[in-house]
């Protein structure tokens, strides 16, 4: 559960601003929709070493140029 303490006269858009980032920082929803259905780990795996070789690719041709 998020507790967002609002001061005495702040304002309320603030306060939701705050909540917003605290909740985006929690990673509250990003779990939520990778419970709703079951990845096998072999699957969850590949997908990494698919995003770490784009990430690699990325880095060394922004060496490169």
């Amino acid at each position: 559960m998020l507790i967002i303490p609002v001061k005495d006269g702040e304002n309320i858009d603030r306060a939701l601003k705050r909540y917003k980032r605290k909740f985006d920082r929690t990673k509250t929803m990003k779990n939520l929709r990778s419970r709703k259905q079951f990845e096998k780990p072999s699957v969850v795996k590949r997908a990494q070493g698919i995003k770490a070789q784009y990430v690699q690719r990325l880095r060394t041709a922004e060496e490169q140029a």
